[in-house]
């Protein structure tokens, strides 16, 4: 059996991806050839040669990806963080910014011991997973509405429980009942929310238009109808002094920050910007 050189083969696979319209082609098939060979992205340069069958399944993953099938149904997994969650049919995929809500999170809860973290819209479970690896002292409780995104958190919650991590405490509810939670109210440190925002009838990639869940994406009202319900669950559920971090679409960046000012008992209103300097999430602290 002649041996192929694997450069080749994604090279190939990369100009395949661009015709298709695919926004990173070079390392969407880097990350495919690395999961057939079963080896970290950053090692395929270790692995010079490979075999016909090899160069078959990048193929055939590389033709699902053209047709716009998300990369991350293909490998079965996503990252946020220093963790991956198990996603696909039914569940919305995080994303690369999300890492700066996560970011700014966890650095917020430096200093405070043992603190008690909220995710609302948590969908796969992805961003309460992540705080409680960062913060294995931390009590985390996530909450989503839909059975079917409840499911992947839950498969996601047990493996990551089962590897050592800190369970998370996972809920079905509404994040607009303002029952939601009450036991907590006034005692959370941090509450995190990446809802859905994207105002209806927006333009979105194959990627989101055919794949992943509807209601995990677009949001009444221009995009701002659950972002509202978080503001108002936020600022019900801190403390004195805890923090509030939610995301929102590049086009928010004026109103989802109006929208926080308008809440008393919310103050330092900071709106933060993505890696490509579009607004991207909102911060606040409850007054204390």
């Amino acid at each position: 059996m002649n041996r192929q050189p694997l450069r080749l083969a994604i090279i190939e696979a990369t100009r395949i991806l661009e015709r298709a319209g695919v926004a990173s082609p070079r390392f969407d098939a880097e990350v495919i050839a690395a999961h057939v060979l079963g080896v970290e992205r950053g090692r395929l340069p270790m692995v010079p040669l490979v075999d016909p069958p090899v160069i078959e399944a990048i193929g055939q993953l590389v033709q699902q990806r053209a047709k716009r099938i998300p990369l991350q149904y293909l490998t079965g997994w996503a990252a946020l963080g220093d963790i991956t969650v198990a996603v696909g049919a039914g569940v919305f995929v995080p994303r690369p910014e999300t890492e700066l809500l996560l970011e700014w999170g966890v650095k917020f809860l430096q200093g405070r011991e043992f603190p008690v973290v909220v995710d609302l819209c948590t969908g796969s479970g992805a961003l309460a997973l992540a705080v409680a690896h960062a913060r294995p002292d931390a009590v985390v409780y996530a909450v989503d509405v839909d059975p079917q995104a409840l499911a992947w958190a839950r498969h996601n919650a047990d493996v990551h429980a089962d590897a050592g991590n800190t369970p998370i405490r996972l809920y079905s509810g509404d994040i607009g009942d303002p029952t939601m939670f009450a036991e907590l109210d006034g005692l959370v440190d941090l509450v995190l929310c990446n809802p859905p925002y994207v105002p209806e009838g927006t333009p979105v990639p194959p990627e989101v238009a055919e794949h992943d869940p509807p209601r995990a994406v677009f949001a009444e009202e221009s995009g701002l109808a659950v972002i509202r319900h978080a503001i108002a669950a936020g600022a019900r559920l801190l403390r004195p002094g805890g923090g509030l971090a939610i995301e929102h679409d590049d086009t928010h960046g004026s109103a989802v920050p109006a929208l926080v000012r308008a809440r008393r008992v919310l103050t330092g209103v900071e709106d933060h910007t993505d890696l490509t300097g579009r607004a991207r999430f909102v911060t606040a602290r409850r007054l204390g």
